[in-house]
């Protein structure tokens, strides 16, 4: 009976110690086979259901600071994180499982780990699409029922595909627009200093690594691996590194033009032929050296953890520990982040791209 007993509490030290490390095994997942009977509605919404992934906002976000309005871009990824981050905690916290399957058909396998409640997705095409109308409509040019229309039909296309997709239920998605809304509306007074962090105290940057890595290394522990971690260190990262670019372009006066951060008021430029060749252009080239100091910072920090960790380094699942996972994982994507913003201008500047 002793032995038994002690079996039992070494058992549960090591579910708490697999729990805490973020190793404890996830749910089985299957793969369902079905017939597509609308195409249209098919590759509409797995093509809306994109717009909410990283794939879009690893080519958006940095297309429009390459290319249209650095101001707009801060804005964009500060909200963006701060959305982020509120949405995959509350997720772990609450624990709302994602829609049975069946009745509901899966179409994504990646997050299917994930619990639902809110639909990430959803908070953040509303956070991007109603930032951008707020930060454009009194610094362009525009008809504002046009760029209203567009930030409602880009966020209920994403919303619905979770719907679409079997990620989500109607609670899952209406919840993240809501807190979405919720959020905007109170972080809107301080929209301005946003604006103004280029310019703060060198101390600034030390909180500014210190605590997204505090919240990462604290993310609430969950019963089951999932990727909501590595996603959350991921985005709170890129943040940081985007805001560290931001000040060391300010504090090294490295941008040409300061950009002005209170609303101006512009005419949006005509379209043509050479200025799409050169924002494609201006684009590929900071994607490639992007993705390149990306591979190169994952490498060097996984190297240098595996080493102190004394860990295989063929032992993938090694990667999804916890003092592995978030260190490797904010060590790359800070450095994208300031990558994108510091080191891409100077290469585009260099070539003569600006």
């Amino acid at each position: 009976m002793a032995e038994l007993l002690r079996s039992l509490q070494d058992s549960q030290l090591v579910a708490r110690f697999q729990r805490r490390c973020g190793l404890f095994p996830a749910p089985d997942a299957y793969v369902q086979k079905y017939i597509v009977k609308n195409y249209f509605y098919y590759y509409l919404f797995r093509f809306s259901a994109a717009l909410g992934q990283e794939v879009f906002y690893i080519t958006f976000l940095p297309f429009i600071y390459w290319n249209i309005d650095p101001y707009l871009s801060r804005r964009l990824v500060i909200i963006w994180v701060l959305v982020m981050y509120i949405g995959q905690v509350s997720k772990d916290i609450l624990k709302w499982p994602r829609p049975s399957s069946p009745p509901v058909l899966k179409l994504e396998t990646r997050v299917i780990a994930e619990y639902g409640l809110p639909s990430t997705h959803a908070m953040a095409a509303t956070a991007i699409s109603f930032t951008l109308l707020i930060s454009t409509v009194d610094r362009y040019q525009y008809p504002f029922a046009l760029g209203l229309m567009v930030a409602v039909v880009f966020s209920t296309l994403v919303s619905l595909s979770r719907l679409y997709t079997g990620m989500h239920t109607v609670l899952d998605v209406v919840a993240g627009v809501l807190i979405t809304a919720v959020l905007i509306a109170l972080t809107y007074p301080a929209w301005t200093l946003i604006d103004r962090l280029d310019s703060a105290s060198p101390l600034f940057l030390v909180g500014v690594i210190a605590v997204p890595f505090f919240l990462c290394y604290n993310y609430p522990v969950s019963d089951y691996y999932s990727p909501t971690r590595a996603d959350t260190t991921t985005i709170l990262a890129s943040g940081a590194g985007v805001t560290i670019g931001f000040w060391i372009n300010h504090f090294f006066q490295l941008v040409s033009e300061p950009t002005q951060s209170l609303p101006v008021i512009r005419n949006i430029p005509p379209l043509t032929a050479d200025m799409v060749v050169l924002s494609l252009t201006k684009f590929a080239v900071g994607i490639v050296l992007t993705l390149l100091v990306r591979q190169l910072a994952q490498n060097l920090s996984l190297q240098v953890l595996y080493s102190w960790f004394k860990v295989l380094t063929r032992n993938k699942e090694a990667r999804q520990r916890l003092e592995i996972e978030v260190p490797y994982k904010f060590v790359t994507y800070t450095s994208v982040g300031i990558c994108a913003t510091t080191f891409v201008p100077m290469l585009h500047r260099f070539l003569g791209l600006l």
